[in-house]
């Protein structure tokens, strides 16, 4: 008998080449934070919940076997998922530990969702994900009755949830959608009002997307901007129909790509266009990207839009620090606009790189050192002085980051040597059609 010593397809090495124009349309894989909130709040409903366009990536998958341990009916018949509640206050105890796999977003918010059900519980998740801090949520957590034991603060996670919940108003001390949902999703099986109190906007699908099951939440927002938020507990959850909009953080990858190739143009259809998230978009234009943006229906709550982008001198800038929560997931492969625009680019108030799904921040960097672009950092900050010619040639190890991963192949593209990843598989936690869609628009990518 013989014994391949090959890797799987999906965890075999990826190298991108140098390629000339990029044409075409897609329509990215539906929003991840979008696709995990439709998938819980159908488990929480009455009736069945009907979803199209879902992303099923490995995340995403990740929150569908949870769900179902929990005691949801959860189906796909061809595009479509069906989504059978089981109500709040329903959950059934899982008869195993639940592992979350790579998806902060899922571990946090079933956190939340767990805190307020009179259940014991385990949650688990990768190597990246265990390295996560978790304290942010269960502090708060903690202070509306339910218990819990953790690994220095990660996983390993032990989730005593509360008999008789107790609504609280939470003032946000980090800047985190994944904190505030937490807490609203326990409010659900609170009696009275739970509130939260964010200084900084931060991504909002939680709050559009609650209505669209018949809870009452209410957002109020004052002079100097701060929010609150305050939803009433108790509620029966109706089942929705949604159609999941493409995801602007996916959507990153092809625009980028598409601004730095020399003659490209392509289309991006259905692209939620949801402020707390388009800052990658606003901050492309302001580098000289030509962007042009055709209004299209409203999907999950949320604005979409068709993206036409071509390829236009950019230059250096400096992001504002404020923009960061809008655009915090795709510094990586803005970094790679960066490098290729003329003068310096400068990013502030990026912190929160650091305890992603990996360090983003010193991984970014390393990525532009290794195809030999110049770059400082600090703590919270990094330059990258751009470059005409990039000489790339380098090999990454992404450490099970899918972002970093998807956007060293956007900037092996335009360096002359091309770059390498040495393990494809990470890229399907969130874009499990990457590599086909990339190469149709024109990108070369090789199995190394």
């Amino acid at each position: 008998m013989v014994f391949s010593m090959e890797p799987p397809a999906q965890h075999a090495g990826l190298s991108a080449l140098p390629c000339r124009e990029l044409r075409g349309e897609i329509r990215p894989p539906g929003d991840k934070s979008i696709s995990h909130r439709a998938i819980m709040l159908g488990m929480l409903s009455i009736g069945t919940t009907e979803i199209h366009g879902l992303l099923e990536g490995e995340d995403v998958l990740a929150t569908i076997n949870a769900c179902r341990a929990l005691g949801a009916d959860i189906e796909q018949i061809g595009a479509q998922w069906f989504v059978t509640g089981v109500g709040i206050g329903g959950l059934r105890p899982p008869e195993n530990v639940l592992n979350m796999g790579n998806s902060g977003t899922a571990c946090r918010l079933m956190t939340g969702i767990l805190a307020s059900h009179p259940l014991q519980c385990f949650l688990n998740g990768d190597a990246s994900l265990r390295a996560r801090p978790m304290q942010r949520v269960t502090i708060p957590l903690s202070k509306m009755g339910a218990r819990f034991e953790t690994t220095q603060g990660r996983l390993p996670l032990m989730i005593l949830g509360a008999h008789q919940p107790i609504p609280i108003t939470y003032s946000l001390p980090v800047v985190s959608a994944q904190v505030k949902s937490a807490v609203l999703f326990s409010g659900l099986n609170c009696p009275g009002t739970t509130s939260v109190i964010e200084s900084i906007p931060t991504r909002n699908h939680t709050e559009r997307m609650l209505p669209l099951f018949g809870a009452e939440i209410s957002v109020q927002q004052d002079q100097a901007g701060a929010s609150l938020i305050a939803l009433r507990g108790h509620q029966e959850l109706h089942a929705a129909q949604l159609n999941v909009p493409a995801d602007i953080s996916s959507a990153a990858f092809a625009l980028v790509a598409a601004a730095v190739v020399p003659g490209s143009e392509i289309t991006l259809h259905h692209v939620m266009n949801n402020q707390t998230r388009n800052g990658i978009v606003q901050t492309l234009i302001e580098m000289g990207a030509n962007i042009t943006t055709t209004p299209r229906e409203n999907m999950c709550g949320e604005n979409t839009v068709d993206i036409v982008i071509a390829q236009a001198p950019l230059t250096g800038i400096r992001v504002p620090a404020e923009r960061v929560p809008s655009m915090v997931d795709e510094f990586p492969i803005l970094a790679v606009a960066a490098a290729c625009a003329a003068g310096v680019t400068r990013f502030e108030n990026i912190s929160e790189l650091c305890v992603k799904e990996s360090d983003r921040l010193s991984e970014t960097a390393n990525m532009l050192l290794t195809a030999g672009v110049e770059v400082a950092t600090g703590d919270d900050w990094m330059e990258i002085t751009g470059r005409a010619e990039i000489p790339g040639g380098g090999v990454i190890s992404t450490g099970g980051d899918h972002r970093i991963a998807m956007s060293t192949l956007i900037l092996g593209c335009i360096c002359a040597k091309g770059m390498s990843i040495t393990d494809r598989s990470a890229i399907l936690t969130s874009y499990p059609n990457f590599i086909p869609q990339m190469q149709d628009l024109g990108c070369i990518l090789k199995s190394s």
